[in-house]
């Protein structure tokens, strides 16, 4: 549903993204993650009929983003990470506006029915202005679904949100991509482990890593983390733990659990098991420690800072 050959977007001298290829299918929910500036919200607004590219094609639903525009519009729903509202018109007037933008039929059963799915029934006459900044983002949210579109692009989707509500809108999305293309960028990095089927990670306007987040654990992952509790006083226990050949190294947590490591390639998990026993520690649990996409997004961005980018000059790209 989502096709990118080649994109490339200049703001005169400056380069925000580079050569970018990808494709989002339907069913699917695609995470787009990198640093500030690197040039996500760039790609979302081309995508999205906001901007033309400087190269290259992307397509949405089918129809070409440059000469097919308005049928684009149609297809996608979008949640910019600052949502346009507009402050002097209720709830209600709002989204019955946005639908008919789009010629919803049936269009007040449909801002019902989206009323309820973001939790805002009991403020339909509230003005916008009225609204605390995570009221504003579920609003934003439900401009972006009331067309019940084949594409959703969301920029930072969560932000703003309280715990309860950022549990909602991840089951929301996650329902929604069941039958529906989603893209999403989002700097709550186990948000993405959670919810997406893939994930594109951007550095300085390059896609650099793109896998599912499984995956991108299993190929990054070279030596081995493990965690291991026993029962009662775990003294002493980092110690005897980092005398077994092949550990690197091996600390206690303020929880009491002590996490070592293990060089590339070599389980040692026997030996240790070997070691604990015998220094008459009661073994209760040795797990392995995934590596998370927190880790990954870190290793594979950490070489040099982005330089300030465009999308911060023109954009005010996710400022925080």
């Amino acid at each position: 549903m989502i096709q990118v050959e080649g994109l490339t977007k200049d703001y005169g001298p400056r380069r925000a993204i580079e050569d970018l290829s990808f494709s989002a299918q339907k069913g699917e929910i695609v995470g787009f993650l990198g640093p500030n500036g690197a040039g996500k919200t760039t790609t979302m607004r081309i995508l999205t009929g906001f901007m033309p590219p400087t190269n290259g094609r992307a397509s949405v639903a089918g129809y070409d983003v440059v000469d097919e525009s308005i049928e684009v519009r149609r297809r996608v729903g979008y949640l910019p990470e600052n949502v346009p509202l507009y402050d002097d018109m209720t709830v209600w007037d709002y989204l019955k506006y946005m639908a008919d933008l789009h010629n919803v039929e049936d269009a007040e059963d449909r801002i019902y029915d989206i009323i309820e799915v973001v939790g805002m029934e009991e403020r339909t006459d509230s003005y916008i202005s009225s609204l605390s900044k995570g009221m504003r983002q579920r609003i934003g949210l439900a401009q972006a679904l009331v067309h019940e579109p084949e594409v959703l692009i969301l920029d930072e989707p969560t932000i703003g949100l309280d715990p309860s509500q950022i549990r909602g809108v991840r089951n929301l999305i996650q329902e929604i991509g069941k039958e529906r293309t989603v893209m999403l960028s989002t700097h709550i990095l186990s948000e993405a482990q959670q919810i997406c089927d893939r994930v594109l990670i951007i550095n300085k306007g390059h896609i650099v890593a793109e896998d599912t987040p499984q995956n991108l654990q299993s190929r990054l992952a070279g030596s081995q983390r493990v965690a291991i509790q026993v029962a009662g006083d775990e003294d002493g226990l980092d110690k005897v733990i980092s005398g077994v050949k092949g550990v690197i190294s091996a600390s206690v947590t303020s929880a009491g659990v002590v996490e070592f490591e293990t060089e590339a390639g070599k389980d040692v998990r026997p030996d240790v098991a070997r070691q604990v026993i015998k220094k008459k520690y009661d073994l209760l649990e040795m797990r392995p420690l995934g590596m998370s996409l927190e880790d990954i997004f870190l290793e594979i961005t950490r070489e040099d800072p982005a330089p300030p980018d465009l999308d911060d000059d023109f954009e005010g790209e996710e400022a925080e």
